[in-house]
C-alpha cells in the first residue's frame, strides 16, 4: 500500500471491499463467557521496575465464544493513588506494535501524580510478542541483501513479486487457523474482554498512529465502554489500507527532504554542500553506489532506505543518520553506516513478529487491488514525484496482492455515541498525513482535533512537547478540552519543538532516550502506521 505483462496473481480473485457500519455492543455478534479476573506476577525490567504482567485467554473466533481459545499479554503499572481512575489501556501502534513496555513509558511520561491515579494496561495483541500463538509467516524474508525495491527491469520486479507472494503463501501454510482471525474487528473485541477481566465498566484509552484505528473500532463497537480516549497521530480511516499507504509516500520524500535541507544547513559539520538539492543528489549518488555494491553483504539500495526511513517518523534521528551519510559520502567509511543500519532497520525474530502482524491485519481488514498493473500504476505516479521510499513501500505491503482470504470490508467509525475525544495530530505527519485527523474529527461528535503546527514527528505526545502534553494531561486529570473552534479544522495549536543540533565530536554510536522515541517510531522493526 503493477505488475508487467505476463506476471500472474498466484493467489484469489478480485474482491470488492465493503464499507460496514459496526453493530453496537448489544448486537455485535454471541455474547463470551465473562472473562475471568487476572492473575498479575511482577515482570520488571531496568527501565520499569514496578511493572507486572498477566494472561488472558480470548476466543480465537469472537462468533464462536466458546470455540478455541487464544492467550494475550498483558502488562500493568498499578495505581498508587487514592483517587483511582480506572484502568488506561495504552497502545504503540503497528500494527504489530508489542505494548507490554508502553505501560511503563506512559506511566513514566505523565506526570507522577496524574499517572498515580490509573492502572496503566499495556498488551500484545493477538498475535503480537508474548500473546500466543505468534504470527512469523516467513522467517528470513527482511535478510540482507534484497532486491533493489527500483524496478529497474523484469527480472527485479519478478523477484520483488516472487518475495511478496512466497510471505503471503507463508502465512497461508504456518498460521492457518489463526489467519482468518487476525483483523482489527477482532482485536478491538478482544479490548473489551480485557476490560472485563480489570473488572472496569469503562476504560481510558492512549493510542498512537495504528492504536488510533483500534481505538476508534472499539468505540465504535463499545461506545458506552469509553471513559476518556486519546487518539495521537490518526490514520484516516477512509483509506484504510491500500490509499493510505499511496498518501505516505508524498508525506516521508517531504521529510526526507527536510533531513536534506537540514544537513545542508550544517554545511559546516556535513561538509556534503549548503544547497539541499546538492546533498539530496549526493544522498541518491550514495544508493546508486549500494546498488553497484552493496556494503558488507549487509546493506544494498533496499537496506539504506529502511535505514533512513524512520528519520522521517523522527527528526531526533537525524544527528545519527546525517553522520554516517556524511562518512560514506566523503570518505567512503561504511562502518557508521552499518551501525546505523543495525540500529534502525534490521530486523530480527521481533521485527519478523510485528511484519507478520503488519501484513496479516491490513490485508484481510479491506480490500486491496488484485491487479498489478494496477500497483505498478498507482505507485510509478507516486515515484514521479516522491522518489524516496515509494516503491519501498509498495513492495513492503505487496503481499497483500496474493493474500489468500478475502477482506473483511473497513469499518465505519463514525461516532456520535462515544464520550467526547481527544485527537493529536502534526501538520507535516508523513506515517499518518494530517487529513485523516480532520476526518475522524469530523467523524467523533464532541471530539476535540489539537494540531502541532510545522512539526513533523510522528506522535506528538509524551515526547517533550510541553504544550501538546498539557492537552494529555488535563485531559486525563479532568476531562477538560479546549473549546470547540467556530471556524477552522482544528480546536487548538501548539508551536512544534526545535530541530535537533548535530552530534558533539567522537558520539557516534547508540540512539539517546530509545524507550520515550520509540514511542514515536513504528517502523524501526517492521512497521509502517
Amino acid at each position: 500500500m503493477n505488475r508487467r505483462a505476463g506476471v500472474l496473481v498466484a493467489m484469489g480473485a478480485t474482491v470488492a471491499g465493503l464499507v460496514t457500519g459496526a453493530p453496537s455492543a448489544a448486537t455485535a455478534g454471541p455474547v463470551a463467557p465473562r472473562a475471568a479476573a487476572l492473575k498479575w506476577t511482577g515482570c520488571a525490567t531496568e527501565e520499569h521496575p514496578r511493572l507486572e504482567c498477566a494472561s488472558l485467554q480470548v476466543p480465537l473466533d469472537h462468533g464462536d465464544p466458546q470455540g478455541t481459545k487464544i492467550t494475550l499479554a498483558l502488562s500493568r503499572i498499578r495505581h498508587t493513588s487514592k483517587t483511582f481512575q480506572g484502568p488506561l489501556l495504552v497502545n504503540p501502534g503497528g500494527p504489530g506494535a508489542s505494548g507490554l513496555k508502553t505501560a511503563g513509558f506512559v506511566a513514566a511520561s505523565l506526570p507522577a501524580g496524574l499517572a498515580a491515579q490509573y492502572d496503566v494496561i499495556g498488551f500484545d495483541p493477538r498475535g503480537v510478542g508474548r500473546s500466543r500463538p505468534a504470527l512469523d509467516c516467513r522467517p528470513g524474508h527482511f535478510a540482507p541483501v534484497r532486491p533493489d525495491s527500483l524496478p529497474l527491469d523484469r527480472k527485479t520486479e519478478l523477484a520483488n513479486l516472487s518475495r511478496a507472494r512466497s510471505f503471503a503463501l507463508g502465512c497461508a501454510t504456518r498460521h492457518t487457523e489463526l489467519l482468518p482471525h487476525m483483523n482489527t474487528v477482532s482485536m478491538a473485541k478482544d479490548l473489551d474482554l480485557v476490560r472485563q477481566a480489570l473488572g472496569a465498566a469503562r476504560i481510558s484509552y492512549l493510542g498512537y498512529s495504528y492504536g488510533t484505528y483500534l481505538g476508534a473500532v472499539y468505540a465504535k463497537y463499545f461506545p458506552q465502554r469509553v471513559r476518556r480516549a486519546v487518539l495521537d497521530s490518526v490514520v484516516d480511516p477512509d483509506k484504510v489500507w491500500y490509499r493510505a499507504n499511496l498518501a505516505q509516500n508524498l508525506g516521508f520524500d517531504a521529510r526526507h527532504k527536510a533531513f536534506t535541507a537540514w544537513v545542508a544547513k550544517h554545511h559546516a559539520t556535513y561538509r556534503l554542500g549548503s544547497d539541499p538539492a546538492q546533498v539530496e543528489a549526493a544522498w541518491y549518488s550514495m544508493r546508486s553506489a549500494l546498488a553497484k555494491a552493496p556494503v558488507g553483504g549487509e546493506i544494498g539500495p533496499s537496506e539504506l532506505e529502511d535505514t533512513f526511513l524512520p528519520g522521517g517518523y523522527y527528526n531526533g534521528f537525524w544527528p545519527y543518520l546525517a553522520d554516517a551519510f556524511a562518512a560514506f559520502a566523503r570518505g567512503r567509511d561504511t562502518r557508521p553506516l552499518v551501525e546505523v543500519y543495525r540500529t534502525f532497520a534490521a530486523v530480527d525474530k521481533e521485527g519478523e513478529n510485528a511484519y507478520s502482524v503488519y501484513a496479516a491485519v491490513q490485508c484481510r481488514d479491506a480490500a486491496w487491488p488484485r491487479n498489478w498493473g494496477t500497483w505498478r500504476l498507482d505507485n510509478g505516479a507516486a515515484h514521479a514525484k516522491a522518489p524516496f521510499s515509494t516503491w519501498n513501500n509498495a513492495w513492503y505491503n505487496a503481499p497483500c496482492l496474493f493474500w489468500p482470504l478475502a477482506p473483511l470490508g473497513r469499518t465505519d467509525v463514525a461516532n456520535d455515541k462515544v464520550p467526547p475525544v481527544l485527537i493529536l495530530q502534526a501538520t507535516d505527519d508523513a506515517a499518518t498525513p494530517y487529513e485523516g485527523a480532520v476526518t475522524v474529527h469530523r467523524k467523533l461528535r464532541g471530539s476535540r482535533l489539537v494540531v502541532e503546527q510545522g512539526g513533523g514527528n510522528h506522535a506528538t505526545s509524551l515526547s517533550g512537547n510541553a504544550c501538546m502534553d498539557r492537552h494529555v494531561t488535563d485531559y486525563l486529570a479532568t476531562g477538560k478540552l479546549p473549546p470547540a473552534a467556530l471556524t477552522g479544522e482544528a480546536d487548538a495549536y501548539c508551536a512544534t519543538g526545535k530541530e535537533p543540533e548535530p552530534l558533539k565530536p567522537g558520539v557516534r554510536t547508540g540512539v539517546p532516550d530509545a524507550d520515550r522515541a520509540g514511542a514515536a517510531l513504528h517502523r524501526i522493526l517492521g512497521h509502517r502506521n
